[in-house]
């Protein structure tokens, strides 16, 4: 997540703070945004291009895996 995002989401999480707490409005978007960090920061997350280039070796190793069991079967047949 893009510390954009991480911002956006905690400001619109505290706009959405009822009427008379908006005094508090930057106090509590702050607090938001602490939570969201650890929150995040918990979580077992990896970035796009690491899940791109893990997709990419798990498609070669699935290719690689069907031309050996197509191999194995027509020795099998023999």
């Amino acid at each position: 997540m893009k510390r954009e995002d991480l911002e956006d989401l905690a400001a619109k999480l505290a706009d959405s703070v009822p009427g008379g707490l908006k005094s508090m409005r930057d106090e509590i978007e702050g607090n938001f945004k602490s939570v969201l960090r650890s929150g995040l920061a918990k979580l077992d997350l990896v970035t796009r291009e690491e899940f791109e280039v893990q997709e990419s070796v798990l498609a070669k190793t699935r290719a690689k895996l069907e031309a050996l069991e197509q191999r194995l079967a027509d020795l099998e047949k023999r």
